[in-house]
């Protein structure tokens, strides 16, 4: 996070050198930001009320961007820093294709790590900002402007076609990789008596078995609905032919803050309602498929995926293949605020058994040897978090467990992890599932690599990689990140 004097002073240089629009005020030292209001103009910035101050506890502010016909709204954040929760159920920043709360959602947001740019379909968005009564932070602020389509920078993507046939793509495609950190939205409409082909030339996005990443999704209609969604695609298998049931399909292509690849290159025709196309039902093996409704926002799986097999496991959050059956109840959630060793079967015993033969008992996996799994470079993108930082406190967790905080230096990969800040200070709450694998010392720093739970906490499993942290590493993590997996 921006020191507070770099903030003012991001703040005056704004003032100094840019206009406002009529939902902003100066004062001759610094831009004054309100809570909502109409911002027509080509371009601007908006931000959070009182920014750089702490917004204010339990409000809800609207802002309304419009930009000149025939442009589409493209939003930049600069600066993001609310209270951080796994599903932004406390302070969060929704953001809308529209005019309205009940278009596409284009995102919902928290935390203090920065959103990627939105792009709009229509010259419309709506940000819709919301507090609790408790934990601010300084919120946000972000530019936006009218552009065209394509507009050739590297973050710009999507927009409204409305041809009969044309083409989408990934930003950078074909020169080099996507960015990360990016949303885009294709929003494509023909004539009333035709229905969407979209075939795919190429096909390379970050590999998960859930897509919960990066990956691109398609809709029937105009808006992005669970109850419309035709597929979610990610891997290096091409989709077979998507075909819709009416005349229009939107289209979104997310990435996330980590991985990234190639991308894709795809083209849509328009057919004659009613055609028979092949197998347009069935994807190449990472169509996702929701059992039940979603409960996070952006890049949260929705159905299971079917089959994708990544080049190297990439699979965030599923247990190593046990010998028992029972390895399944291994990862323990544990209870919001505890973290006493008393609690859970036998848990008390296990903590004071010398040999820790009983731990087997509880727990299968902790009667393996402890042994690291993998190099750090099939670890790191194999996991679904990497950070390094302080470990500040361990205690005692059920079933042999142990948590662990940790105190944040970077941040490599993040994926769901619920990260929190107070003040200046960044930190984590991780659950080993083994008291004694890996081992982690209290006041030490580490490299960490694990993956993330149903509650946004890090979970680490008997053979994650951690590692002393020395400051030449930082180079190193900053290389294989660079790097595709």
């Amino acid at each position: 996070m921006m020191h507070l004097d770099s903030v003012w002073g991001l703040s005056l240089f704004l003032s100094l050198s840019l206009g406002w629009t009529n939902a902003q005020q100066t004062n001759y030292t610094r831009p004054v930001f309100n809570c909502g209001g109409d911002l027509v103009a080509d371009s601007g910035f908006v931000g959070s009320e009182g920014f750089p101050s702490f917004y204010k506890p339990n409000s809800k502010c609207i802002w309304r961007i419009t930009v000149p016909e025939g442009n589409v709204v493209t939003l930049s954040f600069r600066i993001f820093d609310m209270e951080a929760e796994s599903q932004c159920r406390y302070d969060y920043l929704d953001v809308y294709n529209g005019h309205s709360n009940l278009v596409q959602k284009l995102g919902r947001f928290c935390g203090t790590f920065r959103p990627g740019t939105l792009i709009s379909t229509t010259n419309t968005m709506m940000l819709e900002m919301g507090s609790d009564e408790e934990n601010q932070g300084r919120g946000f602020v972000a530019f936006f402007s009218g552009t065209k389509p394509y507009v050739d920078d590297d973050q710009f993507c999507g927009g409204k076609m409305t041809k009969s046939q044309g083409e989408i793509k990934t930003p950078n495609w074909p020169d080099k990789k996507y960015p990360a950190g990016t949303s885009c939205s294709w929003l494509i409409t023909v004539q009333p008596d035709m229905v969407i082909q979209v075939k795919f030339d190429k096909f390379i996005l970050e590999a998960d078995t859930y897509c919960r990443f990066d990956y691109v999704a398609f809709f029937n209609g105009g808006e992005k609905d669970d109850s419309r969604l035709i597929g979610k695609y990610c891997g290096d298998q091409a989709p077979q032919p998507i075909l819709t049931n009416g005349n229009v399909l939107l289209v979104q292509f997310v990435s996330d803050l980590s991985v990234t690849s190639d991308g894709f290159l795809a083209h849509y025709t328009s057919i004659p309602r009613g055609a028979q196309i092949p197998a347009v039902d069935s994807g190449a093996g990472t169509r996702s498929t929701p059992p039940k409704p979603a409960v996070r926002p952006k890049a949260v799986p929705k159905r299971p995926a079917a089959t994708v097999q990544p080049p190297v496991p990439t699979t965030k959050y599923v247990p190593p293949p046990p010998p028992e059956p029972t390895v399944r109840q291994a990862p323990v959630k544990p209870p919001r605020g505890r973290g006493r060793g008393s609690t859970g079967q036998n848990g008390r015993e296990a903590g004071t058994t010398p040999t820790g033969k009983k731990i087997a008992v509880q727990n299968p996996l902790c009667a393996k040897a402890c042994k690291r799994q993998g190099t750090i470079k099939s670890s790191f993108c194999a996991s679904e978090f990497v950070i390094t930082g302080k470990v500040t406190s361990v205690s005692p967790g059920p079933r042999g467990s142990l948590n662990v905080n940790v105190s944040i230096i970077k941040a490599y990969k993040a994926g769901r992890l619920t990260i929190t800040q107070v003040g200046e200070t960044m930190s984590v709450k991780l659950v080993s599932q083994c008291k004694n694998c890996p081992m982690l010392r209290r006041g030490v720093n580490y490299i960490i690599m694990g993956q993330v739970n149903e509650d946004g906490r890090g979970t680490l499993q008997p053979g994650a990689f951690t590692a002393p942290f020395k400051a030449p590493h930082h180079k190193l993590l900053t290389n294989i990140n660079n790097q595709p997996c």
